[in-house]
C-alpha cells in the first residue's frame, strides 16, 4: 500500500476511534488514541498480523479493542500513558517555557504598541494622548503596577519625563517603526531600572512587588510541598514492591491471585512513573533556587554601583547611568521569569494527581493494610544499601565487560538501560522494577549498559542477556506504558517520546497500515520541520507598471495661506514598459 494511502487509513481510524470514544461522552485526544492504536497493534495478545495490510476485519477489530482499551475503568495502567502523554506535551525545558511565555506578552502588547507606532498625533491634545499611551506601555511591558492605579501612573510618568520629556515625541514621530518599537523597548528598560532604583532607595516603588523576597519563600515552599507528594508516592512504590514481592513467593498463590497480581504490577508503574516526573520537577525547582540566589547576588551589587554612580549627584551623564538601569531592568525580568516557571511547575505537579486516582480506589489504606501484614517492607535505599558490599569479580565472566562507577568518565556518563531498574529483575521476575546498584558492576553488552539489584542477578543476566531482554521486551508488549517509563524507544522504534515526535502535529504520520515495519529495530520515520527557507517561485518582476503619483505644494506657504496642493501622476503607460 503507498504511503499516502496508508497514512490516510490510519488518519481514520485514530478519528474513528475518537469519534466513538465520544459518542460515549469521552473525549479523548489524537495523541491518546495514535499511541494505544500502536500499543495494541504491538501486543501479542491482540493477533495483529504485522506481515500484512490490514484487512477490514483487522481495522473493525482494532477499533473496537482501542476504543474498550481507552474507556476501561480501574485500570491504572491507562492512568499511566494519560499521565506520560499530558507530561510529555505541557513539560519542556525552561528556555522554551520562556520563549513561550514572552510570546504571549509581545501578543498582548502588540496591540498597545501599534497604536503608538502608527500614531499620527500633531495637535496638543493628541501628542498628551499619545505620551500617556507610552506611559501604560512601558507600566505592560514591565509588569511593576498596574496602568489604572494613578500613583504607579505618576511614578511612571515622572521616571519617563526624566529621559523622555514629552517635547521630544516630535523626533519620535519621526523616527521608522522600527526605530519607534526600539526606542520603546530602551526607555521602557530604563524607566524601569529608575523605579527600581528609586524603591531601592526607599523613594518610590508603587505597586511593585519585592520579588526576590517572595521568591526566597515560595521556592522552599514549593520545593517541600512536592518532595512531601514525592514521598508519599515513593511509600506506595515500597507497599506494592513489597505485596508484588510476597505474592511471587508462592506462584501457586500468584496464579490464584492473579488479578490481584496484575493490577499491582500496574499500580507500581503508575507510581513509579509519578515518581520520575516529580524528581524531574524537583529539580527544576532545585534550579530556580539557584537562579534566584544568583539573581539576588547580581541586583545587589547593581544597586551598589548605581548609589556609587548617582549619589547625590543632580545630573549624571546618560552613558554612566543608562547601562545600569538596563541591566537592574534585566535582572527584574530574570526574576519574572523564575515567578512564572515556578508557577509552571506547581501546576504541572497539582495537574497529575488525576492520573493516580484508579490505583487509590483499588488500594486504599483498608486493601493495602491486610497484604502488609507480615511482610518487612523495605525503601529503595535499603535494598541498596543491603548489596552495597557486593562487586562483581569481572574475570569470572568470559566475554563479558563490566564497568563500575570509577571508570564512568571514560564513557561520559552511560545511559542505564530500563532507567537504572535491575535488567534481570525485569525480566525474570515478570516485570518488577527494583532499582540497580552500580557498585555491583555495570555490564556493557552491545553498547547498553545494564545495573542489577543484587550480585546474584548480575551472574544470572550475563550468562543469558538475550534471554532477558527478549522477556523485558515481552514484558512491555503487555504493558505500553512501560515503553515510556523505561525509555525503550530504541527497542520499539515505532512509539517514540511524545515531545520529541512532535505529536501536536504529527500523531499519525509516521503510521502504515502495512504493520510489518512495527517489529523493525530501527529508527522511526519521523521528521520535524526543517528550519529553512523553501523556494518556491522565481522573484523577479512584472511587466506591469509600477504606479508613481508626486504630491506638490505640501510644504504650504505662510500662515495665513492656504495650502495649494497639486497631485502628477507619473505612472507609464503599459505600452512603453
Amino acid at each position: 500500500m503507498a504511503y499516502s494511502q496508508a497514512e490516510c487509513v490510519i488518519k481514520n481510524i485514530i478519528r474513528e476511534i475518537a469519534q466513538e470514544c465520544a459518542d460515549r461522552g469521552h473525549s479523548i485526544s489524537e495523541t491518546l488514541v495514535a499511541f494505544m492504536v500502536k500499543a495494541v497493534v504491538l501486543d501479542p495478545r491482540y493477533e495483529f498480523n504485522v506481515d500484512r495490510t490490514l484487512t477490514k476485519t483487522d481495522v473493525s477489530k482494532l477499533i473496537m479493542i482501542c476504543v474498550d482499551r481507552l474507556l476501561e475503568s480501574q485500570r491504572p495502567s491507562l492512568d499511566t500513558i494519560k499521565m506520560q502523554v499530558y507530561f510529555d506535551m505541557n513539560y519542556t525545558s525552561r528556555a522554551e517555557f520562556l520563549a513561550e511565555h514572552r510570546c504571549v506578552l509581545e501578543s498582548r502588547l502588540a496591540p498597545v504598541c501599534r497604536e503608538i507606532t502608527d500614531s499620527r498625533a500633531r495637535t496638543r491634545d493628541e501628542l498628551e494622548c499619545l505620551y500617556r499611551k507610552i506611559v501604560s506601555y512601558m507600566l505592560l511591558h514591565s509588569g511593576l503596577g498596574s496602568p489604572t492605579e494613578i500613583s504607579v501612573v505618576r511614578e511612571a510618568t515622572a521616571a519617563l519625563q526624566s529621559v523622555f520629556p514629552q517635547s521630544e515625541l516630535g523626533i519620535f514621530l519621526a523616527l521608522t517603526k522600527k526605530d519607534k518599537e526600539r526606542q520603546l523597548n530602551e526607555l521602557s528598560m530604563i524607566v524601569t531600572g529608575i523605579r527600581l532604583f528609586n524603591k531601592n532607595c526607599k523613594k518610590g516603588g508603587e505597586g511593585v512587588d519585592d520579588l526576590p523576597a517572595i521568591l526566597n519563600e515560595a521556592v522552599p515552599a514549593t520545593k517541600q510541598n512536592v518532595e512531601a507528594e514525592l514521598q508519599a508516592t515513593q511509600q506506595l512504590i515500597y507497599h506494592y514492591t513489597a505485596i508484588i514481592e510476597r505474592l511471587e513467593k508462592s506462584r501457586e498463590q500468584c496464579y490464584e491471585e492473579g488479578g490481584l497480581h496484575d493490577k499491582l504490577k500496574e499500580a507500581l508503574y503508575n507510581v513509579r512513573q509519578h515518581e520520575v516526573f516529580l524528581r524531574i520537577v524537583v529539580t527544576e525547582i532545585i534550579t530556580c533556587a539557584k537562579q534566584v540566589e544568583m539573581l539576588q547576588h547580581q541586583l545587589n551589587i547593581r544597586m551598589l554601583d548605581l548609589n556609587a554612580v548617582v549619589k547625590s549627584k543632580a545630573a549624571v551623564p546618560t552613558a554612566q547611568v543608562y547601562p545600569h538601569f538596563i541591566a537592574v531592568s534585566n535582572l527584574w525580568t530574570s526574576f519574572q521569569d523564575e515567578m512564572v516557571l515556578l508557577s509552571v511547575f506547581s501546576n504541572l505537579v497539582n495537574n497529575l494527581d488525576p492520573y493516580l486516582e484508579t490505583h487509590s480506589q483499588l488500594f486504599p489504606d483498608g486493601v493495602i493494610g491486610p497484604l502488609l501484614e507480615g511482610v518487612i517492607v523495605k525503601t529503595d535505599e535499603q535494598r541498596l544499601s543491603e548489596v552495597s558490599e557486593e562487586r562483581i569479580n569481572p574475570s569470572d565472566f568470559k566475554n563479558r565487560e563490566w564497568i563500575f562507577p570509577e571508570d564512568i568518565l571514560a564513557y561520559r556518563q552511560p545511559t542505564m538501560q530500563y532507567r537504572g531498574f535491575c535488567a534481570y529483575a525485569f525480566g525474570a521476575r515478570y516485570g518488577l522494577l527494583l532499582r540497580g546498584n552500580p557498585n555491583i558492576g555495570i555490564l556493557k553488552y552491545h553498547e547498553k549498559f545494564y545495573i542489577f539489584s543484587s550480585k546474584e542477578a548480575a551472574s544470572c543476566f550475563s550468562q543469558k542477556p538475550d534471554c532477558y531482554i527478549a522477556m523485558a521486551a515481552e514484558h512491555a508488549q503487555h504493558s505500553a506504558e512501560l515503553i515510556q517509563l523505561l525509555e525503550l524507544h530504541q527497542q520499539f522504534s515505532t512509539i517514540t517520546p511524545y515531545a520529541q515526535a512532535n505529536l501536536r502535529q504529527k500523531v499519525t504520520h509516521y503510521m502504515q497500515t502495512n504493520l510489518s515495519h512495527m517489529r523493525r529495530d530501527n529508527t522511526s520515520q519521523v521528521y520535524l520541520p526543517k528550519n529553512k527557507s523553501i523556494q518556491t517561485k522565481r522573484d523577479n518582476s512584472s511587466n506591469v507598471p509600477k504606479p508613481q503619483v508626486y504630491y506638490a505644494g505640501l510644504r504650504g506657504g505662510k500662515v495665513a495661506d492656504r495650502t495649494h496642493m497639486i497631485k502628477y501622476n507619473l505612472t507609464r503607460s503599459v505600452d512603453e514598459t
